[in-house]
């Protein structure tokens, strides 16, 4: 005989039952359990089986207590009802810690991190005393609201109430002080844990990667008896974001071996990609791909997305396109349509950029500062100049994005590539911000395009203040003044590059063969094949010998 679940209404019906039927008066407390089972969606259409509860209790003349009002703020929660946990909190006139970490979860869960904070400062004021399950939810909202002197504060708290030495109390002031920035303490934490959890590690291998300190995390990760894959992906991403690409693959393949217990799921998938695109190795992105197929990770629509931001710098246009037409309509988000239309701007499609955008829109996704660079980048380089500018000027009207320096960078740059050289310098002076090298570096390159001297002069020496180590400023100005034999001005650059101790960086190009990238630099001889290649540069006097 098939069995079939029985309808919400005739589960609640059977919930309530033997409430309905005692003969001794009504008692709050056997409703506890009621709001415990709708938790967490355990059940199909929680919520409204949860309100029904609620208003059954309120018509036989109940108010819940703390307890039972824990369990009710718990259920309204996870149900995406904040409004409704937030005001059975409210009505309860004496909470207890229970009650208090049960809203606590709900806002930091919630992403309301300033409320949780209030509930904590409430504890206090009235005595109560927060536990293991209190300060991991506040150390977060601190941390995402980069409150470091309040953290420690908390820190200190935990201490005299004798939390101190709680491993997963530990582990969350070590994100706390990560994220904030504060590594030494973040450090001197995990020394002094006595019990450590792989979380511990993992939560300071993160942040001595997002500092840039990779020998530090290389040697905590060499350390650790036990990795999951929290661990590895913590590597992986850290190295990708510091540009460290091939010890990312690396890793990633190492993760692929047969004897590896530890294998990568979809957000190691998207850690490594980048490192594909940083050196555009197209042949281990589409290994990546292979293998993120074969275990069925490739469905995930963010998954997808980052191996169509991997096919479009490394050069398959066709493939990008391809993955992006395949996400489901209702699953495109904002990073999806960001990563389409950069790929359209970056491959000279500006028409398709726009078409895009304006795609994204109708989809009901709202825009922000990323896809306005990638829209300005493709009309820059499709010569859509009035388009661009059309665009930029109703940012903030139409679209409420107000500009920021990328965006500044972008249009700057898409009037200097037309040559509108006096109104990119304009805007510049109107900006409600400070020019950075990446604006005042467009400038310059427009102007070196048109041959504008004078403006670039301006443009280059405002990049010699702001970022003095970079000698191919002082280059492309040099180049300008020889190609109009300004010869004294040439060497009074020369000879300030010699003074700052600075020399022309050398070009830089890398060729894949066979699954393997090689970089090439200009002079370079480190290559193995080096003499091989160098034969070359004698093949224009042997084809002149040879009367061709």
């Amino acid at each position: 005989m098939k069995w079939t679940s029985p309808s919400p209404k005739t589960l609640l019906c059977t919930l309530l039952q033997p409430l309905v039927a005692a003969t001794n008066p009504p008692q709050v407390l056997p409703y506890a359990p009621i709001f415990e089972l709708l938790t967490g969606h355990k059940i199909p259409n929680s919520l409204n089986l949860g309100r029904q509860a609620h208003a059954h209790m309120l018509l036989r003349g109940l108010r819940p207590t703390a307890f039972v009002g824990a369990k009710m703020v718990a259920m309204y929660a996870s149900s995406g009802d904040l409004n409704s946990a937030a005001l059975t909190f409210a009505h309860i006139t004496r909470p207890s810690s229970l009650l208090c970490n049960s809203i606590i979860r709900a806002y930091t869960v919630c992403g309301n991190f300033e409320k949780t904070i209030e509930i904590y400062f409430r504890m206090h004021l009235i005595g109560l005393k927060a536990d293991y399950f209190t300060y991991p939810f506040v150390l977060k909202s601190c941390a995402d609201l980069s409150r470091v002197g309040f953290g420690r504060c908390v820190h200190g708290q935990g201490l005299r109430g004798g939390w101190g030495f709680d491993m997963y109390i530990g582990t969350s002031l070590i994100d706390f002080y990560v994220k904030c920035g504060e590594l030494s303490d973040g450090r001197r934490v995990f020394d002094e844990m006595p019990v450590r959890d792989v979380s511990s590690w993992n939560a300071l291998i993160a942040g001595y990667m997002r500092d840039g300190m990779i020998s530090y995390a290389e040697d905590l990760f060499g350390g650790m008896e036990e990795r999951n894959v929290v661990s590895w992906t913590a590597m992986i991403s850290g190295y990708t974001q510091n540009g460290l690409g091939g010890r990312a693959l690396c890793l990633f393949n190492e993760m692929l071996e047969e004897g590896s217990e530890v294998k990568p799921n979809w957000l190691t998938v998207m850690s490594v990609l980048p490192a594909c695109a940083q050196s555009a190795d197209l042949e281990q992105g589409r290994r990546i791909h292979k293998f993120a197929s074969g275990v069925g990770l490739d469905s995930n629509p963010s998954v997808k997305t980052a191996l169509a931001a991997m096919y479009a710098k490394c050069g398959s246009f066709s493939d990008a396109r391809f993955l992006f037409m395949s996400i489901p309509a209702n699953k495109k988000g904002l990073v999806a349509w960001n990563t389409m239309i950069t790929a359209y701007a970056s491959h000279g499609y500006g028409m398709e950029a726009v078409s895009t955008f304006e795609d994204m829109i109708r989809a009901g996704v709202q825009p922000d500062e990323i896809s306005f660079t990638g829209l300005f980048c493709g009309c820059s380089h499709s010569g859509l100049v009035d388009i661009g500018l059309k665009y930029f000027n109703c940012m903030t009207a139409v679209y409420s994005v107000e500009p920021r320096r990328e965006n500044y960078a972008s249009v700057v740059d898409l009037l200097s590539r037309a040559g509108r050289l006096l109104e990119a310098k304009q805007l510049i002076y109107q900006m409600p911000m400070q020019a950075g090298p990446s604006i005042w570096g467009a400038l310059l390159a427009g102007c070196r395009k048109h041959r504008n001297l004078e403006i670039a002069e301006i443009a280059a020496r405002n990049l010699f203040v702001l970022e003095p180590e970079n000698s191919g400023n002082y280059v492309l100005l040099s180049n300008m003044y020889a190609d109009v034999g300004m010869w004294e001005e040439v060497d009074s650059l020369r000879s300030l590059l010699k003074a700052r101790g600075l020399r022309k960086n050398l070009g830089s190009s890398w060729v894949e063969i066979n699954g393997k990238t090689h970089l090439f630099l200009g002079g370079d001889t480190s290559h193995p094949d080096s003499n091989k290649i160098y034969l070359l540069e004698a093949f224009p006097e042997k084809i002149k010998a040879a009367s061709y």
